[in-house]
């Protein structure tokens, strides 16, 4: 029970900052002219990877490692289908650049 408190307390203490560089991140992307879809698409996996890690790390520390390692598993594949959306527009766009021998 210390670990989770332990874990959740240092992660209401950088909730702020965490804020400042999700607004840093979308400032920078509306200046760029990039879809904000991306932009909170990438942001979600990031956050997804990191509860994950959270997750998995308090499950190893109850000595639950086979727990840990299946929500690592589940982590890695959320983190692919919402990759997926991105992934087909960057090879959609490399398709378009390349030239048709046509």
């Amino acid at each position: 029970m210390i670990v989770v408190f332990s874990g959740c307390v240092i992660f209401l203490y950088l909730v702020d900052q965490i804020y400042d560089i999700i607004r840093m991140i979308e400032k920078i992307a509306v200046n760029a002219n990039v879809n904000m879809i991306y932009v909170e698409t990438i942001l979600k996996i990031i956050g997804i990877a990191y509860i994950a890690e959270f997750g998995a790390q308090l499950t190893k520390d109850a000595g639950q490692g086979a727990i840990a390692s299946k929500i690592e598993l589940a982590g890695k594949i959320l983190i692919l289908v919402m990759a997926v959306p991105i992934l087909t527009v960057i090879i959609e766009t490399i398709l378009g650049l390349i030239p048709s021998s046509s």
